[in-house]
Formats: C-alpha cells, sequence, structure tokens
C-alpha cells in the first residue's frame, strides 16, 4: 500500500506543474500489471481527446516492446487528429521501463515533448 501512495502523491505532484489545452494536450500514462492505458486530456475544457489501451491488442511480444508499437500508434493517432505537440504525463511512475518505451514510440511517431 505504501508503494501506491507513494506514486499518487508523485503524481500530484508533477500535476501541479504541468496542463494541458486543446492545441498541446496532457499525455496521461496509467500502467497496469498487463495492461498500458494512455489519454490525451484538455485540462480547460476537461475533456479527452483521445484515449486507448495496450487490452485490445495481441499479446506476442514483450510488454516492453508492446508499449513501444503502442506508442507509434497512438502518436500516429494524434497526428491525424491534428495536434503535433504533447505535454508528457508519466503519472508517477519511473521514466523508465514500459512508460520510456511508450514515450519513445510517441516520439518516433513525429509528436514533440
Amino acid at each position: 500500500m505504501r508503494k501506491l501512495q507513494g506514486r499518487i502523491k508523485r503524481h500530484k505532484i508533477i500535476r501541479k506543474k504541468i496542463n494541458g489545452t486543446a492545441d498541446i494536450p496532457r499525455l496521461s500514462v496509467f500502467r497496469s500489471n498487463k495492461n498500458l492505458y494512455v489519454q490525451a486530456i484538455d485540462d480547460i475544457k476537461k475533456i479527452t481527446l483521445l484515449g486507448k489501451g495496450t487490452f485490445n491488442i495481441e499479446k506476442k511480444d514483450t510488454k516492453t516492446n508492446m508499449a513501444y508499437s503502442f506508442g507509434e500508434e497512438f502518436g500516429n493517432d494524434l497526428i491525424k487528429m491534428g495536434i503535433k505537440k504533447v505535454v508528457f504525463d508519466r503519472g508517477g511512475y519511473k521514466y523508465h521501463g514500459r512508460v520510456k518505451s511508450f514515450a519513445e514510440g510517441v516520439k518516433k511517431s513525429g509528436l514533440v515533448f
């Protein structure tokens, strides 16, 4: 339980510093044991512009490699919507493993952090 409380505390500290708009949305990441859930959020209007998860992707590779390809796919979807820049919200997680792999995939698709 202490681990979860620490993550939530870190997330609150991060959320004080970053904010998403319609032009530059906040890219929020939630990581469970099996899946990765991501949302592009406009904090001013309080709406989710795009939300996806890895639960519907076929599990063929490691979770880290799947997060990379999922990041590329998500980045391409945002570019199709006309969004070229985002603010990355790692959700209190370390920038390591699946979170880092996802972020690198999004960067490879052409989005700017």
